[in-house]
């Protein structure tokens, strides 16, 4: 059985991280979870720390501060495959990425290098967000698309997993964006290694507890990101 860990990226999720990592733990036997916390002053990190103590499947990376959510995953990639993964895993901590989903990425990964939980591979499956987020990510997913030359239909999409191989190929650690352009970059190298994709549709339910942590800036890393990962591509300099 391959050893899957599961990792939740986490700023002040206090009131998620005790309801999401049960529901997690429960889709199967192989999943561990990781929890990267980037010194959440609601005490996120507390509690994962107390989960950790009494269940053996749950891991706890504290980082100093928040420095974004790409230096985040990084550093839980590495942690990770320390512990021994075969598969990565990630999904938000917020219930935005549902966790039943799971179930069907690790069937789908045993005949592909990536699973993707995608939003708009069959129409535009978002639920609880303002008609004008909805066409600025629909659409920004479409210029991303243009630019970059991806057929992945949600480029910007964070819910996801891997093979361990698949990961240290690409050399993740060279990834240079930070904020939820990560995610583009990471699907861009991928695709760019030969990894055999599948996107499986699911319910992006937005957060119901905390806050979002989307901002302008990030939003616009992503615009500027897409024609540097062009160009970078074609002076082989990725």
């Amino acid at each position: 059985m391959s050893r899957c860990v599961v990792i939740l990226p986490t700023y002040n999720e206090a009131e998620n991280l005790p309801l999401i990592v049960p529901r997690v733990l429960e889709q199967d036997a192989s999943i561990e979870v990781l929890v990267v916390d980037d010194n959440s002053p609601d005490g996120t990190g507390k509690l994962a720390d107390a989960m950790a103590e009494k269940d053996p499947r749950v891991h706890v990376l504290h980082r100093p501060e928040k420095q974004g959510l790409g230096l985040a995953y990084r550093a839980g990639f590495a942690r990770a495959l320390e512990l021994g993964a075969d598969l990565l895993l990630q999904m938000d901590a917020d219930f935005s990425h549902p966790p039943e989903t799971i179930r069907e990425m690790l069937k789908a990964i045993e005949e592909y290098d990536v699973v993707m939980g995608s939003r708009y591979v069959n129409g535009i499956t978002v639920v609880n967000w303002p008609i004008e987020r909805i066409l600025i990510s629909y659409y920004g997913n479409w210029y991303v698309r243009r630019v970059t030359g991806l057929k992945i239909t949600d480029t910007t999409g964070g819910f996801r997993c891997m093979r361990r191989s698949l990961l240290e190929g690409i050399r993740y650690e060279r990834i240079r964006a930070n904020g939820y352009a990560f995610q583009m970059e990471l699907n861009f190298r991928l695709v760019r290694a030969g990894a055999r994709i599948k996107e499986i549709p699911f319910f992006f339910l937005d957060r119901t507890r905390g806050t979002s942590k989307l901002t302008l800036r990030v939003a616009l890393e992503t615009l500027w990101l897409a024609w540097w990962l062009r160009i970078a591509a074609l002076l082989g300099r990725l």
